[in-house]
């Protein structure tokens, strides 16, 4: 029977063998550090933790009622050099953690730009980063490439050893994007940018998902990432443009963005011009102004009581080049005197187009 009591908490080890510590054990360089930096952390704890575990022990048992070797001092009260101990120590760890902390907050910043690929290798200058755009939708994940002009749902590739730029945003609620082999989560939110730059050290095929819960289908909000390279890479850009015939247009968008729960994997040959921008500033909807263009207005000055009325003059106000066309537009009654440059900016401005 004792021998049954001291095999079983090994046999519980045996079952841990197949547990997979990809946080500990992660296949890109930014999620290496990270796991370094809990490791540390964790060692640093435990200065105190296992003493205080091991003297707690010690106690119960030497001080326990039927020792009577162990002195009895019932008017015991203080101990200025148990007081030294109990208070430095953890206070020295404290120190240590808050400057372990602080310094690796900024090294692994995740909007900076990466300072190495590995410990071993350094940033080649003449490599630009793999731009990613991501959007949290309910409940997918959809990723748009603007250089290769391909999008794709629930699937993401990148080259190993070259950095990437993800630049992510929201089309509903708040979400958080984690792939833990690669690099710690980042949040998503609606009309916001977030940016994560990380890079992966070794090909292979990861997990990720929502770290964050956003409703019904969050569950099965996951995806895959793939690790190849460039060869590999190439390959997969051109499998996504013959494996679609199908371009991710206003419409498809405003389609895809229907709530859905374990979406299939899905490919878009082609992304309409300014989809990011619109999906950023949630306005990809017909007939909706973008949020860029209404805070333009608002730093403007405003567009007043006929500006309820006339919205669609300013959808795309920040892409004007016309500076004083703009201020004639959004402030008529302030013009100079003289000839103007429009006589009718309202009809003549291209502010006008309707986007």
């Amino acid at each position: 029977m004792k021998l049954l009591r001291l095999a079983a908490p090994l046999m519980l080890l045996a079952f841990l063998t197949g547990c997979e510590l990809v946080v500990l054990e992660p296949a890109g360089d930014i999620a290496a550090q990270q796991g370094k930096l809990i490791i540390y952390a964790t060692v640093l704890m435990l200065i105190v933790i296992v003493p205080v575990m091991a003297l707690t022990a010690f106690f119960a048992f030497h001080y326990r009622a039927s020792n009577g070797k162990s002195s009895y001092a019932p008017e015991w009260s203080h101990s200025v050099s148990l007081e030294i101990v109990v208070w430095t120590l953890p206070l020295a760890i404290i120190i240590c953690l808050a400057g372990l902390t602080w310094v690796a907050t900024h090294r692994l910043e995740p909007y900076n730009d990466l300072s190495r690929i590995s410990a071993t290798q350094p940033i080649d200058p003449t490599v630009q980063p793999l731009t990613i755009q991501v959007v949290a939708l309910d409940w997918k994940w959809l990723f748009i490439y603007p250089e290769q002009g391909i999008a794709t749902v629930n699937e993401v590739a990148a080259v190993v050893n070259r950095p990437i730029e993800f630049k992510l945003t929201s089309d509903t609620v708040m979400n958080s994007f984690y792939i833990p082999a690669l690099a710690g989560q980042i949040y998503a939110m609606p009309g916001m940018e977030t940016e994560l730059n990380a890079v992966i050290n070794r090909a292979g095929d990861f997990e990720g998902f929502s770290a964050n819960y956003s409703g019904n289908g969050f569950s099965k909000m996951r995806f895959r990432f793939h690790g190849m390279d460039e060869a590999g890479f190439e390959d997969w850009v051109q499998q996504v443009r013959d494996g679609s015939e199908t371009s991710l247009s206003r419409e498809n968008y405003v389609a895809l963005a229907q709530p859905t729960t374990g979406n299939p994997v899905s490919y878009y040959n082609g992304v309409a011009d300014d989809l990011w921008r619109r999906a950023l500033n949630l306005c990809v909807t017909p007939g909706v102004l973008c949020m860029d263009d209404m805070m333009m207005v608002d730093a403007l000055g405003g567009g007043g009581l006929l500006g309820l009325m006339n919205r669609e003059i300013f959808a795309g106000i920040c892409a004007a080049d016309d500076a004083l066309t703009l201020y004639q537009l959004l402030h008529p009654d302030t013009l100079p005197e003289g000839p103007q440059p429009l006589a009718s900016p309202v009809v003549q401005s291209p502010l006008l187009e309707t986007r």
